[in-house]
């Protein structure tokens, strides 16, 4: 048969039997969609930056271009604040929450970008030059003291931020998990950038590639029974669905308990937290501070979308599964962090804990416990900014120096430096006037009346955290300094920005918090 032929015979079919004006056309809201179109498309222009502009000016390019997407982006957010609505066939809902959740991970992640930007404190920057050589060869050695940076590094964010504006807006599981992967495979090629001590670099992107792929497979599985139960992935559909479906709960239950392993990984939460300390240590510490604020963030959205979309009224059914991750999450953070001796795997164990807090307000399933958890993620993400920041900045002549040793009386090196970053483990630990224990506390008042033990344990769990913080402190002002220890590096404008912005946001929500809790209250919505 003919090339004309079939197609004459398909105008046939269409004019005998199909209508095509019945076919739904979507009907999409770009102005709501549009802080994503800026930054994946500022995504795919660096892409072409990479390709057109010569090298000795692409640094300055990438670095423009990608302050000026996300800033763009952050006042679209601001701009449309206020709005609500469903768009995309019901696959996303821009509402409240999800405006704020995205101008938070805007705000993390401008300041993470301003870490990657710095290039005084290292040979170039923390970045490799270049990241397709062989570990140790001659070329390696010769790159790891030249001034180029692997400047696809700064697309690759945008591609991860991209992805992060997307998951916790997705009324659509297909559309979360497309989201998952946007914003997840680039964090995997970007935890192998390092400059310094490449194979742990490399160990760590190929850990988090491999345990993320599993992860992934979970929650695509999940979603697979989900679609058999509801014969629909939208989050409200399966909503109906169980008040409604003759299929079997074993689907329902099943399908969500897969579904929720994906994104427990994603967000670091015990007992799928296996990869976050060895990432955290091997990946170059503004990427770490990257993961460590932004991926939280949107993790944290996705969860609270499902949960209060699409199974509030099986509350009774995950409450338990819940409990049991946040006692995980905050014993294995609390417990294993007294045990480390990295200052980065320490901060590891601490987000592992800080996960399991940050869950206590999920289970109270009401506006307070929302605009608690979207208080605290705010509050989080800036002090885990700065602390990751001021780490960059202890080094020795082969790059930063995380172990603990090292620090020893590194307050008579640096008074300021020492003072600043006991100021952000208190707020870790949170102690008062600090933002941590404004989160800690409005997170634990949210859900006292459903999950006392819950709060009680929490508290015990932050008591035993306090003392691995306190350590560092003691290690600083107390310790005898090494002959020939580290230094702490003066940085450059860009990361003293960093720095000093997250450590002020530290201060401001700990000592006035009122405006961002009523920032967070008015954005406790969530539409399905």
């Amino acid at each position: 048969m003919s090339a004309l032929s079939v197609v004459t015979a398909g105008h046939g079919l269409l004019a005998a039997g199909t209508d095509v004006g019945t076919i739904p056309v979507p009907s999409i809201s770009y102005a709501a969609i549009a802080p994503i179109l800026i930054v994946l498309g500022a995504a795919c222009v660096g892409v072409l930056f990479e390709a057109f502009v010569p090298r000795g000016q692409r640094f300055v390019a990438q670095v423009v271009l990608t302050i000026a997407a996300l800033v763009a982006a952050l006042l679209d957010v601001i701009a449309i604040r206020g709005h609500s609505v469903v768009t995309a066939s019901r696959a996303l809902s821009i509402d409240p929450a999800t405006l704020y959740l995205q101008g938070t991970i805007l705000v993390m992640a401008i300041l993470s970008v301003l870490l990657l930007a710095e290039r005084s404190v290292d040979s170039g920057s923390s970045i490799v030059a270049q990241a397709a050589v062989v570990v140790g060869s001659p070329a390696d050695r010769r790159l790891a003291t030249s001034e180029r940076v692997q400047t696809e590094v700064f697309p690759l964010a945008l591609f991860a931020v991209g992805g992060m504006l997307v998951f916790p807006a997705a009324n659509n599981l297909l559309l979360m998990f497309v989201a998952l992967e946007v914003l997840s495979l680039p964090l995997y090629l970007m935890a192998g950038l390092s400059r310094r001590r490449r194979l742990l670099s490399q160990e760590a992107a190929i850990k988090y590639f491999l345990l993320g792929a599993f992860a992934s497979a979970f929650f695509l599985y999940g979603l697979a029974l989900l679609y058999g139960y509801a014969n629909s992935v939208n989050l409200a559909d399966i909503l109906t669905a169980q008040n409604t479906s003759t299929q079997s709960d074993v689907l329902l239950y099943l399908g969500f308990g897969l579904l929720i392993v994906g994104l427990l990984f994603k967000a670091g939460i015990a007992p799928f937290h296996s990869w976050t300390p060895d990432v955290y240590q091997g990946s170059p510490t503004p990427v770490t501070a990257f993961m460590a604020a932004c991926t939280k963030i949107a993790a944290f959205g996705a969860i609270l979308r499902v949960l209060y979309v699409g199974f509030s009224i099986s509350a009774w059914n995950w409450r338990p599964i819940i409990w049991v991750v946040a006692i995980a999450s905050i014993v294995v953070g609390s417990v294993f962090g007294l045990t480390q001796t990295d200052v980065k795997r320490i901060l590891a164990y601490s987000s592992i804990a800080h996960a399991g807090f940050i869950l206590i307000g999920v289970i109270s399933l009401d506006k307070a416990g929302l605009a608690a958890i979207l208080f605290y993620l705010a509050a989080y993400g800036f002090t885990t900014i700065a602390a990751f920041g001021l780490v960059t900045l202890v080094r020795d002549s082969n790059g930063e120096s995380t172990h603990l040793s090292q620090w020893s009386g590194l307050a008579r090196r640096s008074p300021l430096f020492a003072a600043t970053f006991t100021f952000l483990l208190l707020a870790l630990a949170g102690i008062p006037l600090t933002s941590g224990f404004i989160g800690k506390f409005v997170v634990f008042k949210a859900a006292y009346h459903l999950a006392g033990p819950l709060v009680v344990i929490a508290l015990i769990g932050s008591a035993v955290a306090a003392f691995f913080y306190l350590r560092i402190v003691v290690m600083m002002f107390f310790a005898e300094p090494p002959e020939d220890g580290p230094s702490v590096t003066i940085p450059s404008a860009v990361t003293t920005v960093a720095i000093t912005v997250g450590t002020v946001g530290t201060l401001v929500l700990g000592v006035f918090p009122q405006p961002l809790l009523d920032l967070a209250n008015n954005a406790a919505k969530l539409r399905g």
